[in-house]
């Protein structure tokens, strides 16, 4: 099993434009050390639904209004700030700023238990004697006998037939080597969500870990 950067062809070229975007690293920074609620409000404005700030603190009162823990108003406000930005790029750019957000926000959380340079973004996997995916793993954690490929998305309608197979081969690929790989969805949509996408998939998925939006904690431990 070897690891290798994604080819620079136009998509990788106008991507890594998208995962350059300062905003992204600030969002993922804010959302990284954020509540579940604070991420929830983030999912919601950045979806698109308006760009008044009134309205998303009336509707967060937990977050913005008088019984809100007050260390933490400051961060939901930077939060609604950096989420409104994003809603505010046309449906196109908003759609890969959320998905080069959840990649970051991903990479940024595995970096607290693994060392900085074994966490890795756009890699392919290559074994042996099998063809190599055209595309590449979101994230990867590069470490012997405990790497990890992992595949980033804004919400549980981005799971389909295409991503379970890749995952799935990769990790019996692995097996087959001898050699130990975890993989897993990362979701930036609510656990439930995901479940139900995922129960109406026939493609392979008992061996792939699920990590949704209440559960991003367990990528840092």
């Amino acid at each position: 099993m070897r690891f290798q950067d994604a080819a620079k062809d136009a998509r990788a070229v106008v991507y890594a434009g998208i995962q350059a975007d300062p905003l992204v690293a600030r969002a993922a920074e804010l959302l990284a050390d954020a509540t579940v609620a604070q991420r929830v409000l983030a999912r919601a404005v950045m979806n698109g639904e308006t760009t008044d700030p009134d309205a998303w603190r009336t509707t967060f009162p937990t977050l913005f209004g008088p019984a809100a823990d007050p260390a933490q108003i400051e961060r939901s406000e930077a939060i609604l700030v950096a989420s409104l930005e994003v809603a505010d790029r046309g449906e196109q750019v908003r759609s890969q700023v959320r998905g080069a957000l959840v990649e970051e926000l991903t990479a940024q959380l595995l970096t607290r238990q693994t060392a900085g340079p074994l966490v890795k973004r756009e890699r392919r996997i290559l074994f042996d004697g099998v063809p190599a995916e055209i595309h590449p793993y979101d994230v990867t954690v590069e470490r012997p006998g405990g790497s990890a490929a992992l595949d980033c998305k804004w919400g549980a309608r981005g799971i389909n037939a295409d991503v379970l197979h890749q995952l799935d081969d990769a990790r019996a690929h692995a097996s087959a080597e001898g050699l130990s790989l975890t993989v897993a969805l990362v979701v930036y949509d609510a656990a439930r969500s995901c479940k139900v996408r995922l129960a109406r998939q026939t493609a392979p998925h008992a061996k792939t870990g699920l990590i949704s939006l209440e559960t991003l904690n367990r990528l840092a431990g």
